[in-house]
């Protein structure tokens, strides 16, 4: 599998969730700002609640620049398969059921799940629970995720 590519497609991802928040941001910034939002006594506050709303649009859009910038400074060797977990692998899990999940391990954007090589790529990061688990390990171990009351075991069949 070509991680360069994988890895555009998923800056192409957050560009346009980044596109999508700059828009979301310029029309809270509009209605916070519009005259008919003045407010008419001192119990009517919905330009101060649409000026909260701007600065939570604005704050994820640059969530949002500082993905898109972590995703381009990844190093990620497409060279052969590696030993350990690190930034910027790609692992494929294999659970108790025998399923396969594709996870790649990035500083960012944990959750962004991406259709690559007919295959479904979820991004985790090292802050997540099985982020957490994962990082370091090597190939063949095993690995317990606790999750709320539940723990999965899963072993790491490939990380390239």
């Amino acid at each position: 599998m070509d991680k360069t590519l994988l890895l555009e497609q998923m800056i192409s991802a957050l560009e346009e969730t980044h596109q999508g928040a700059v828009e979301a941001a310029l029309r809270a910034y509009n209605t916070a700002t519009n005259d008919e939002n003045v407010a008419e006594n001192q119990y009517d506050t919905l330009a101060l609640e649409a000026s909260y709303l701007a600065h939570g649009q604005a704050q994820r859009v640059a969530e949002c620049e500082a993905d898109i910038l972590a995703f381009k400074k990844l190093n990620i060797t497409d060279d052969a398969e590696k030993k350990v977990v690190t930034l910027g692998c790609l692992i494929q899990l294999i659970d108790e059921d025998d399923d396969n999940k594709y996870i790649f391990f990035a500083p960012s954007a944990g959750g962004l799940k991406i259709r690559f090589d007919d295959k479904d790529i979820i991004v985790v990061t090292p802050t997540s629970p099985l982020g957490e688990a994962l990082i370091g390990r090597e190939l063949h171990d095993d690995v317990d995720v606790h999750i709320g009351n539940q723990i999965i075991n899963y072993e790491i069949a490939l990380i390239s």
